[in-house]
């Protein structure tokens, strides 16, 4: 899975459809429809491919900065078409960002 599937399209359209010589309402409607559509996929896509995480074991996961616990809360925390990558991959830095950081002075 790479960092390009886990983005959304929805945020290249604008809400306001400008109206311009040959771009009608229903060319707007229909862009929007797509890519609603594509962004579900994506989600499907990256959900079938995370799955496969919860299978690995906690060596695995500890080396590419994940728990059981985090796989076990981003697959029940997403829906059926929401992307469960963008809550693995949270975590992840969250713990990069802990696991080797100093402990303040005393």
């Amino acid at each position: 899975m790479s960092t390009t599937e886990c983005g959304t399209d929805l945020k290249l359209v604008k809400a306001a459809a400008p109206v311009q010589a040959g771009f009608s309402q229903t060319g707007f409607t229909q862009t929007v429809v797509f890519v609603h559509i594509k962004s579900a996929w994506r989600a499907i896509r990256n959900r079938i491919a995370a799955h496969p995480i919860s299978e690995l074991d906690d060596h695995m996961l500890a080396d590419i900065g994940l728990s059981r616990r985090d796989v076990v809360v981003a697959l029940d925390r997403s829906g059926a078409l929401d992307d469960p990558s963008l809550l693995l991959a949270k975590a992840a830095r969250e713990r990069a960002r802990t696991r080797f950081a100093r402990p303040p002075a005393r």
